[in-house]
């Protein structure tokens, strides 16, 4: 059997294994644990209640956080090249590249529902107060209801949890949220 290290010890000894934590306790938390010397991203993994092998219960999208991502973003443009086409799903083609262009700087992300039906985004770094990772969450959470298919029945986001780079995933509580 593997040994945990000493790092993950101490991460074990301060969270709660299956306990559903209030979005700013998560937070806060996964400030206090971490311990690594760069700045983690947080993560979030959002559970649906759909069946991603059916085409008509596809989630996809793009939402621009209001609080960023804490990322400097490069915008590239090439006008010809691989033979690659582009897709308008992915994002790679725009009409109004200046808006294109301003949303990118802005913090948006772009989800997919993976194959086990979770939709995995990155909405902020640790360093971020909670109340601005709380802000991204709800903006993402809320565009994910907008997105909600049509054919999906029952309930539609089972769990939401968080977790850092290198920390440990947290439950959070759904009703600690707004959306």
């Amino acid at each position: 059997m593997a040994q945990l290290s000493k790092r993950q010890k101490a991460i074990a000894a301060k969270v709660k294994p299956n306990f559903a934590y209030p979005a700013a306790d998560a937070f806060n938390l996964l400030k206090e644990v971490s311990s690594v010397k760069f700045n983690e991203a947080v993560d979030v993994a959002v559970h649906l209640g759909v069946d991603p092998r059916r085409s008509d219960q596809m989630v996809r999208g793009a939402t621009v956080l209001p609080n960023g991502t804490g990322k400097s973003v490069r915008v590239a443009v090439f006008a010809q090249g691989a033979g690659l086409m582009p897709n308008p799903k992915v994002g790679t083609v725009a009409v109004d590249v200046a808006g294109a262009v301003r949303n990118a700087k802005a913090g948006q992300v772009r989800y997919r529902t993976e194959k086990g039906g979770i939709i995995h985004c990155t909405i902020g770094k640790v360093d971020f107060t909670p109340e601005a990772l709380i802000g991204n969450l709800n903006a993402l959470l809320a565009d994910l209801n907008k997105a909600k298919p049509a054919a999906s029945k029952g309930v539609f986001m089972k769990r939401v949890s968080v977790s850092s780079t290198m920390g440990p995933g947290l439950l959070v509580d759904m009703s600690s949220l707004v959306a």
